[in-house]
């Protein structure tokens, strides 16, 4: 059984590394950007369309509309960490996981207790005056009544998250591609792969054991040795 297998592997591993996207998320009922329920789709009736709301241009030019966007549409405060965030926690206490390679933005993973988080889009959590780089946390943009601005100097607060048009922070992929480079076992989970530079990093992978859980296809299909079309919760708890 396939399952079976990919417990074998983590059993015998204890250089694993995990990269994820928006689809490990989804369980914990935040929405991802391209399926039929996700953000790009039920967002079209906004005045823009989601890339621009979410563009370091809106930002900039339209920075009321960006917040109302932001704060209605990326931030989830309810939302719990699943059982796949609950495995790879577990993973790590093991002694297994070396690090959790995330595109998702919700902090969820460090909720759930991993330790290790490599954050390549950044995090809601994380908040800095764009003047004297004063931090405030989720709670201080989610009560400013508009746009937040800073308690000490009133600058713009804005969220530590990558925007479209922005740069990846260079210090965190540089950390991704050394772990992925290193990794004995690479599990890819919630991602089509299809956006980069992101998907991109599958490709450092040197080793034999690329394990793909995604409810649809990716085109790194073909390279897996073993691939998942299920919940990535539900596989990872089963292995865990």
């Amino acid at each position: 059984m396939t399952i079976e297998r990919l417990k074998s592997i983590v059993d015998n591993s204890d250089n694993i590394v995990f990269f994820g996207g928006a689809g490990v998320s989804t369980e914990s009922n935040i929405p991802d950007f391209r399926s039929s329920t996700g953000l790009y789709t039920t967002s079209k009736n906004n005045k823009y369309p989601p890339e621009y709301m979410l563009s370091h241009t809106c930002f900039i030019r339209d920075t009321e509309d960006f917040f109302d966007f932001y704060k209605s549409k990326m931030i989830y405060t309810d939302a719990k960490p699943n059982a796949a965030h609950i495995a790879l926690a577990d993973l790590e206490k093991k002694g297994k996981l070396k690090a959790v390679i995330t595109q998702n933005i919700d902090g969820l993973h460090q909720m759930a207790g991993s330790k290790n988080v490599l954050e390549l889009h950044g995090s809601v959590h994380r908040n800095y005056c764009m003047k004297c780089n004063k931090f405030f946390p989720l709670d201080y943009i989610i009560s400013s009544p508009s746009i937040p601005k800073c308690d000490n100097c009133g600058g713009i607060v804005k969220p530590d998250v990558v925007l479209y048009e922005e740069g990846l922070d260079m210090n965190i992929l540089n950390k991704s591609v050394e772990y992925i480079i290193n990794a004995d076992v690479l599990i890819v989970g919630g991602t089509s792969l299809t956006v980069y530079p992101a998907a991109g990093l599958i490709g450092y992978y040197r080793g034999n054991k690329l394990i793909l859980i995604n409810k649809s296809e990716t085109p790194y299909d073909h390279r897996a040795l073993l691939t998942f079309n299920d919940s990535i919760g539900e596989v990872l708890r089963k292995v865990v």
